[in-house]
This record gives C-alpha cells, structure tokens and sequence, in this order.
C-alpha cells in the first residue's frame, strides 16, 4: 500500500481570493525583480506560491499529531505516529516486542492504538522496505501551475486584477502592474518636455523610449523603471492618449487627435429608441444579425477568418467610419485598457498607407473619408477588410469596376426640403449590394435634411411613414423590403434595423406581404 498524497482540497481554485499574504508576497517579488509584470505573470508565479504555502500547511497539519511511521524507523512506547499508507491516521504506540522473520533477520514489532480504540501492529527497524520509499512522494497528485491556469485561468485572473486594484500600492499602466514606491520620480518639466516633442511630431505617435531620448530621464536608472513611471505620469495627465494596440505603447497628444476621434461624429450619434424585441419574428432577428449594425444587441462573433466583406451605410460613409461589430472587431488591433488605437491602414489595391483609429468605447474605426470619396463609394457598396501582413496594419480593398451607368435608388431634396427617391442613371465605380444602395448626388443638402429630423420633436414613426411611402412608388407592388426602409432611414437619421423591424410588426398600417417586405396601408391609419 501506498502513502496517501498530501493534496490541495479539491475545490481549493474555485473559491480562490486574493489575501494579504499574496499581496505581500507580489509585491516583495515586484520589489526583487524589479520589472513591471503582466497580470497573468504575476498569476503564474502566485499560483505557485499558493500551492507551495498550500502543501506546506497540509503537512504541518497532518504532522502535528506525531512522527511519520517508516519501516525503517526505531519508536519506544507512548510516541505518537502519523501513517502515510493509512490515509495519515494518528496512533499511539503502546508497546514494544523483539520480532523474527528468516527473509528479513531482526526487528521490531510496535503495538500502536488508533483514535476509536482500534489497535494494530507494524514492524520497526526494516531497513529494506517500500513504504520507505513511498512515505516521500507524497505530492505526486499536485496539478501542475499550467493545468492549473488552464483550468481556472479566466477566474483566477479576475480575482487577481480585483485585488491589485484594492491596493494604492500598486499601480497599472499597459496591462503591467508594479509598486508605487519604486517608481522614478517624473515632475512638470519632464511632461512639458514630453508635450512638446509630440507637438513637434504633429502629435505622434511615439514610443516610450523615444520621449525619454529627448527628454533626457533617468539615464542611469534602470530602463525598465524610467519607462514605467514616464508611462504612469503620461497616463495620468489629461494631455497625453496611450493609443498603441496591446503590448506596445504608443502616445499621442489628446489635442492633435482627429475631432472624430475625440468626439462621435454626429452621423453616428444614436438616441436610443425603446422598443419590444419580443415582436421580432425570427426572419427579422437573422436578417439585424445579417445587417451586423454595431448598435444592434445580442451580435455575435462569427468563425476566424482572414477577410471579411462589409456592407457601408450611410452614416459611415460621411463619417469616414467601419462599424465595429464582434464580427469586425478581430481585423483591428485592441489594447489592455485604451480606448483609442492608432493603426495604419494598407491599401490592398495600390499599396497606399495611411493612419486609421479604432475608437473601441464607441464602436467605430475611423479614418476612410478620402478613401471613400476617391473611390466614389455609395451606400450599399462593399469593402473587404483583411489581416494585415505586418503588426499594427490592416488591410482595406474595394472591388473597383470600370465605370459605368446603371439605374439606382437615388435620394433628392425636394423644394419643400423633403426627401423624394427616383430611379436614376448614376456611375458605378464599385461592387455593392443593390438591397443597400441609394446614390447620394448631394450630401449637403441631405445634411440638411438630417438637420431638421433629428430634432427633438420629429418623431421616429413619423420619419419611417415618410419613407416608406416614398419608397414604395418606385416599386410596382407597392412595397418595399426590410432593408431598403433600413437603408433609407439611415439618410436622415442614425438607427440600427431592431426599432425599424419592431414598429412593422406592431402596426396594423404596415402590411407585410411576404419575405420581410412591407406596404403601408393609409385605410388602417384612418380607423384608428
């Protein structure tokens, strides 16, 4: 028989917390190597701690009761003994005999009693004997650290980062934590500087590294640590932005940074419209996950892949902006807590380079307003996004055509200042989605247009009944789907296609007559 492991209870990482002993533990670990760490570096030697501390209370529990019993060993009357083999139950030898056995010569024989009464006998000075060798593997059932994270990683890192928080101690730049106490002291001067040399680079970005070439800090001090504090003072002074994607920090001066950066662009400024999602049918749900419009909820994460094709709305392409959707997201670089990243966008078509920004707090990559417009993109056209080949760049691509002449939905301003559609021959430079496309020959008057229904006294139902009866005359049933009413709306005023498809289906003025697609019945309007 064996001797039992001491083990780590079985449910000991699940109800993990971070106590005082850990923190003191991290930080004194900080303090040696002084080196900022990551969260899940810092996890990784703390979980090792942990089961270190953990097995060395188990066995000084299971140790206070006495000796460990060996073979081998020579005990006397009244000591106290542990047994591994025996799951390490405690007993109390209560008497001592000679003993013989030919194969083994000589020994001893030990009465010892259990707790409960139960009395049993072992042999004593065996020199040659398994459970002497047994007794010392002991830990052999300990997960390792890896298993361990794999298991329980996404938990433990959660506690981990809560607790680090808790503590003024400890401070957080890039995803790295280290002590306040050994941080390099950065005054008014350094950041002045800092300011300065990114005014001179028309904003940036630049390195850490690089603003403390020029600004001359710490030149003795460990790089390390210069690099840290200069990260921590830029963080913290309202004049620097951190925009490099996760695990390269980049600065920028805040007030360099497009305006559409800063700020939402007012064609993607959305108002909130309550509405019942229980009254989407499911045709309506699949086809809000098809459309993949960033305000839209519950979107999903489609397969990995290395391109993806997006539809363009109107709002985006007067904003310069790509939707950042679960399914988009992946194409752009992220970051540990910024919420602006710059990156640089490759034409996959010429090879032109120019800087885009992923506004990730606001759901929106910016930067394509002169793409778009060399390009002659329209609403409904379509872009591939694809990975870049390089850290930091991604790929965008049209597929161009020559131009020609095809007939379109095509929005105009009417004299009264309201929007009238037509069919009209516009030129094609680019491929799109014919259920999305409206030419737009004047974006300043629709401006305006988007002016005066956006304010507070235009109701949505109102705007959606104008347009959908606009829309309608051009079609000879009468009717129009789902997608275009989405298409159009989005002229004058920023909405995702749940509250469009919630008022159709709760309205008895729009008629559905099949596959999503609606006409607008004024007799019910009427009754009511």
């Amino acid at each position: 028989m064996g001797a039992a492991p001491i083990a780590i209870k079985e449910n000991y990482w699940d109800e993990f917390s971070i106590q005082e002993d850990d923190i003191e533990f991290l930080y004194s670990y900080l303090l040696e190597v002084e080196s900022p760490k990551t969260p899940d570096e810092l996890l990784a030697i703390l979980v090792e701690e942990r089961i270190r501390r953990e097995i060395k209370a188990a066995k000084e529990q299971v140790l206070s009761g006495g000796d460990i019993y060996l073979p081998k060993g020579h005990y006397k009357k009244g000591q106290k003994l542990v047994f591994p083999a025996l799951g390490w139950k405690k007993a109390k030898v209560i008497s001592v005999r000679e003993g013989m056995n030919p194969d083994v010569g000589k020994f001893k024989v030990i009465k010892v009693q259990f707790d409960g009464s139960e009395t049993k006998e072992f042999a004593s000075g065996v020199e040659e004997h398994q459970l002497n060798f047994e007794s010392n593997q002991t830990e052999g059932n300990v997960p390792e650290t890896n298993t361990i994270i794999n298991i329980h990683g996404e938990y433990l890192l959660n506690k981990l980062e809560e607790g680090l928080r808790e503590e003024d101690d400890f401070v957080r730049i890039a995803g790295r934590w280290f002590p306040r106490a050994l941080l390099v002291n950065v005054n008014a001067g350094h950041l002045n500087l800092a300011e300065a040399v990114l005014d001179m680079a028309n904003g940036g970005p630049l390195s850490t590294s690089a603003l403390i070439k020029e600004i001359e800090l710490g030149a003795d001090e460990n790089q390390k640590l210069i690099e840290f504090s200069l990260d921590l003072a830029l963080e913290e002074d309202e004049r620097f932005d951190e925009v490099g994607p996760a695990g390269e920090v980049q600065w920028f001066l805040h007030r360099l940074e497009p305006e559409e950066v800063r700020k939402t662009p007012k064609f993607l400024r959305y108002t909130p419209i309550e509405y019942d999602q229980r009254v989407l049918s499911d045709e309506m749900i699949a086809l809000e996950k098809e459309l993949d419009d960033e305000l839209s909820p519950n979107l999903e994460r489609g397969p990995q892949i290395k391109e993806i094709t997006i539809r363009l709305i109107y709002p985006h392409i007067r904003s310069g902006t790509i939707p950042l959707t679960p399914r988009i997201k992946p194409f752009f670089p992220t970051a540990y807590e910024s919420p602006r990243i710059r990156f640089i966008f490759v034409d996959g078509n010429t090879g032109e380079k120019f800087p885009g920004w992923v506004v990730r707090d606001r759901g929106y990559v910016f930067g394509l307003a002169e793409w778009y417009k060399e390009r002659g993109l329209m609403p409904g056209s379509l872009i591939h996004i694809i990975n870049g080949e390089k850290a930091g760049e991604v790929i965008i691509q049209v597929n161009s055509q020559r131009s020609s002449k095809d007939w379109l939905r095509t929005v105009l301003v009417g004299a009264d200042g309201g929007m009238v559609f037509a069919l009209l021959k516009q030129i094609i430079t680019a491929v799109y989605d014919d259920s999305l496309a409206i030419a737009v020959p004047d974006p300043d008057a629709i401006d305006e247009v988007w002016e005066r229904m956006n304010k507070p006294n235009v109701a949505f139902e109102r705007i959606v009944v104008d347009i959908i009866r606009e829309l309608t005359k051009l079609n000879p049933q009468s009717h129009v789907h789902i997608t275009e009413l989405y298409a159009a709306m989005n002229l004058v005023r920023r909405c995702p296609p749940g509250p469009i498809m919630a008022l159709l289906a709760s309205r008895p003025w729009f008629e559905h007559v099949g596959d999503l697609h609606y006409r607008f019945d004024d007799s019910e309007v009427e009754k009511q």
